[in-house]
């Protein structure tokens, strides 16, 4: 490592021990909302602290082990050569950590999200694999243990849906969900084929942060509010009152719905939340454009029209495309377990900003 990341590590360990000694005082016990500050910036800092403390350590260790290569003792300078391998190599492991631990870092990667999915190129087909998708999103996210809200579902003749919109809530869910925006290709023989011929359909997913008031100015005058009775499967409260509700914004002309709500007071917030993210998403392209800094990576660019990844059911095959991945474990996959294929993803992104390829 050089001067520079080694002085920002010894600042980043200062102020963590510093943290740890406050949060033994009683000053910051009896003060709730200091001591959640300081929580919460020793959580921030913790990874990089240990990670360097060890560094100070295997460093301690290659010192005292050349000391040792000094004796007459071919045993212990045996020893000594042993330990400073075994050092140097976890010094490397370590090098490579704190360099992704120090990369700029998305500021929407602790969001949670809103998804869109909906049935595209095939048809009936598309719907089907729409409301496939939306089953092996639901299993990830009881896998990961977030909170899963149905924003809004339009549910297709033949099963599945024509779109569904729902929310994701938990620990850093932007981060790894970003990486499903785009075409998802489906390849297999649909039930109503009579001559046993693979079909190949697509559905797509959008993936959008849910952002803060703070983070996107909506004026009332701008908005056009309209309720609606509830549709589908929902409860007792379907089709008995204007529960429903569609909001329009109208400067953009971004259109957000939610029926799913137990109340018109509660489809109201989901649709203004989907509808900031909306709006939100807008913005940031336009902004990324004007400063030309729409980035073009070898993990996609998000746009929903791109083609990301191929399920194969005949082979019981998927493959993403952006990184060339093939696994032969569809099944598996489709029960909820992509952490393999967006631990991949990240892996990626995380090698193209370390070359300098992607830019922050």
């Amino acid at each position: 490592m050089n001067q520079k990341t080694i002085e920002r590590l010894e600042a980043i360990l200062e102020r963590f021990n510093e943290i740890e000694n406050k949060l033994t005082t009683e000053e910051i016990i009896n003060d709730i909302a200091k001591m959640t500050e300081l929580m919460k910036e020793k959580s921030k800092i913790e990874e990089l602290a240990n990670l360097y403390s060890k560094y100070k350590n295997y460093k301690n260790n290659i010192a005292e082990a050349k000391e040792m290569q000094k004796s007459s003792d071919p045993d212990w300078i045996l020893l000594a050569k042993e330990e400073i391998k075994n050092s140097e190599e976890e010094i490397l492991k370590i090098e490579t950590e704190v360099k992704i631990k120090l990369l700029p870092k998305d500021p929407n990667d602790s969001k949670n999200v809103i998804v869109e999915i909906h049935g595209a190129a095939g048809g009936d087909e598309g719907n089907i694999f729409a409301g496939d998708l939306f089953k092996m999103y639901s299993r990830y996210s009881e896998i990961q243990k977030w909170t899963l809200d149905v924003l809004e579902a339009r549910e297709a003749e033949h099963s599945g849906f024509s779109s569904i919109v729902f929310s994701l809530k938990g620990k850093n869910v932007y981060s790894k969900m970003k990486f499903e925006s785009g075409a998802h290709r489906v390849q297999r023989i649909p039930k109503t084929e009579s001559k046993g011929r693979v079909h190949t359909s697509t559905a797509t997913v959008a993936v959008l942060p849910k952002v803060e008031d703070v983070e996107v100015d909506i004026k009332v005058t701008d908005l056009k509010i309209d309720t609606y009775r509830s549709s589908g499967a929902g409860g007792q409260h379907v089709n008995t009152t204007d529960s429903a509700v569609r909001i329009t914004h109208i400067p953009t002309g971004i259109v957000v719905t939610s029926q799913d709500g137990r109340s018109q007071h509660s489809n109201k917030a989901l649709a203004m939340e989907h509808l900031k993210s909306k709006i939100y998403e807008s913005e940031l392209k336009v902004q990324n454009e004007k400063l030309g800094k729409l980035r073009k990576q070898a993990v996609g660019t998000g746009d929903r029209s791109e083609k990301i990844r191929t399920y194969n059911y005949p082979q019981n095959r998927v493959t993403d495309h952006r990184i060339g991945l093939t696994l032969n474990k569809l099944d598996y996959i489709m029960n909820g377990n992509i952490e393999e294929l967006i631990a991949a993803l990240i892996n990626e992104e995380q090698r193209l900003k370390m070359e300098g390829v992607i830019e922050d």
